[in-house]
């Protein structure tokens, strides 16, 4: 991949996140608030079928991208598969915890135009830039 072409597959992935959560929301009623939709996954109710099929595409989605159609330049993980899932849930722990994740409030939310999830994305992003800062210039 060139840098000219790596800004259209972030492109791609962008339009298709959106996508999908348009479509979620247009034809179901429903936000494509990942820990949330994880929280009802667990209730077990035929009402909540909707979001098996959701995560199920997007746990399908990674595998025939990560292992069927990998890209050429697709760098490999490294990560051992089961922290990478202790991982996974310790973040879907904490941002149900905190009402959502960033992508959350920002794909969704934002485009709901929720004055919460405007609070919620700019919180997260200044606190990141903090972050970077912090450890790239005041910790050597």
């Amino acid at each position: 991949m060139t840098i000219a072409s790596s800004w259209i597959y972030g492109l791609m992935g962008g339009i298709l996140i959106g996508v999908s959560a348009s479509i979620l929301l247009a034809f179901n009623g429903r936000i494509a608030g990942i820990s949330g939709m994880i929280n009802g996954v667990l209730e077990f109710s035929p009402t909540q079928r909707w979001r098996w099929y959701f995560l199920g595409g997007m746990i399908a989605g990674g595998f025939i991208y990560e292992y069927i159609l990998p890209l050429p330049s697709t760098p490999a993980s490294g990560v051992a598969v089961i922290p990478m899932i202790l991982g996974g849930l310790l973040v879907g722990w904490g941002t149900r915890m905190g009402n959502g994740c960033t992508s959350g409030h920002g794909v969704c939310g934002l485009g709901r135009l929720s004055m919460r999830s405007l609070v919620s994305v700019i919180s997260f992003l200044a606190s990141g830039m903090i972050t970077v800062y912090i450890t790239r210039h005041l910790i050597n």
